[in-house]
């Protein structure tokens, strides 16, 4: 018999995610882009032309209409543009709307689906360009969102290079002790999130270290005795592979899960995963980790300064590695990349754990459907089991799995916001692999 799963989130199903309602949210975000937009034009025009100041109302114009048809429930439409996804894209329309019976829409379409449209409907816009092909709507946000992090992120390095500088001659407790350490800092990282706030000032202005003790009793799942347990089994593998979130103070903490993991012997190739393109307005590209490097490195913070360097030189000679490719910005979840991106998938099957940082990579996982949330964690991931798994995500949406019976009425009684708004988390392990 085959399995039944259950439905996908949508707008109409679910009142609200962080700060807004969901059918709030993406008219705000693109309101965002629309005024970013504009503001860059006296620069635009300086630095490109006038040609450029004429694709900055294209793209603005381009922005205004998407807004429009969100606001106004519109069909989803075909993409225009002739980048290598845009054929995926449409297939997928198609598929959708077969599935559906009719055109699939805003508000009654898997939320994921169409969130995971619209940031591409952007990227339409700019790709139609040709002076502007590279412009980032969101470079500056994610920017501010990490110079005005950096009293807490110098605070964390000085901290972290203490510790690496006893790995040396620490115990295996002591290196066990500092792992669970970072993993609760990267886990933590992730309540900084510009999509969630509707792409407003979400920045770390507080030492995270101070908070861990606090924060702690907000972990309803805490997988981190079972990560253990991989990290020190036999295996052949020896690499480990970060799926990243967020630029700014979440890639920072990040790294700094990277450098324990490599400094302690846990691997001794972090391979780390980026978006290929601008995506939920604050994901790391390739751009951003290369200017996070950067701006650590001439840093007049002597902590800041010390790892941009030293990470540098790690891409140099690949103990780190960052790749970005196209399957992560696509309209798959995770359960179809064996179909649909099968290298990427088999290329996981010499990871010793792959770690998925963040709301949007845990909603993947679940395929953003409505599980009950007693619900084991490797049932939700319905077969995608490529090498063992991590998922570190602070809530942000409306769904969740492997709690305990009674858990969810619980902390609903503490918290009626708990699943939106940053404030609980899990670190969630499946240890299975279909090696």
């Amino acid at each position: 018999m085959e399995e039944v799963l259950p439905q996908p989130l949508s707008a109409k199903d679910k009142s609200s995610f962080a700060y807004l309602t969901i059918k709030d949210r993406l008219p705000v975000i693109l309101s965002r882009v629309a005024d970013t937009v504009y503001r860059k034009k006296a620069d635009i025009k300086d630095s490109h032309g006038e040609d450029a100041t004429e694709e900055l109302k294209f793209i603005a114009g381009c922005i205004s209409k998407l807004r429009n048809e969100v606001q106004t429930n519109k069909a989803i439409i075909s993409l225009n543009d002739n980048a290598l996804d845009t054929g995926v894209w449409n297939a997928s329309i198609m598929a959708v709307t077969e599935k559906e019976g009719e055109e699939p829409k805003w508000f009654k379409t898997p939320w994921l689906y169409v969130e995971c449209y619209m940031y591409r409907r952007i990227q339409e816009a700019v790709w139609q360009c040709k002076v502007l092909h590279e412009l980032d709507p969101f470079e500056d946000q994610k920017k501010k969102a990490f110079t005005d992090s950096e009293e807490a992120i110098e605070v964390l390095l000085h901290y972290l290079k203490d510790l690496t500088e006893k790995t040396s001659t620490a115990t295996e407790e002591d290196k066990e002790e500092y792992l669970r350490e970072f993993l609760q800092i990267a886990l933590w990282g992730n309540r900084c999130d510009l999509s969630i706030s509707a792409s407003q000032e979400n920045s770390q202005t507080e030492s995270i270290l101070d908070q861990l003790h606090h924060l702690e009793p907000n972990i309803l799942i805490n997988d981190t005795d079972q990560v253990l347990r991989c990290l020190q089994s036999s295996s052949k593998n020896n690499n480990i592979d970060i799926i990243l979130d967020n630029a700014g103070f979440e890639l920072i903490t990040d790294l700094c899960l990277a450098e324990i993991l490599l400094t302690c012997g846990w691997a001794n190739c972090i391979r780390m995963h980026g978006k290929a393109m601008p995506w939920f307005v604050s994901d790391v590209t390739s751009k951003d980790f290369q200017w996070t490097l950067s701006s650590l490195s001439t840093s007049s913070r002597p902590a800041m300064s010390y790892f941009g360097k030293l990470w540098s030189q790690r891409l140099e000679n690949c103990s780190w590695k960052l790749t970005c490719e196209d399957f992560w910005t696509t309209p798959y979840d995770f359960a179809e990349m064996k179909t649909h991106a099968s290298s990427l998938y088999q290329s996981f099957r010499d990871t010793k754990v792959m770690i998925f940082k963040g709301d949007l990579n845990y909603r993947k996982l679940l395929g953003d459907l409505d599980w009950n949330p007693t619900t084991p964690f490797e049932i939700t991931l319905r077969g995608f089991h490529p090498a063992p798994l991590c998922a570190l995500r602070a809530c942000k949406a409306d769904l969740i799995a492997g709690l305990a019976p009674g858990q969810k009425e619980t902390v609903e009684n503490q918290d009626k916001k708990w699943m939106v708004n940053g404030n609980w988390s899990v670190i969630s392990f499946c240890g299975k692999s279909n090696q």
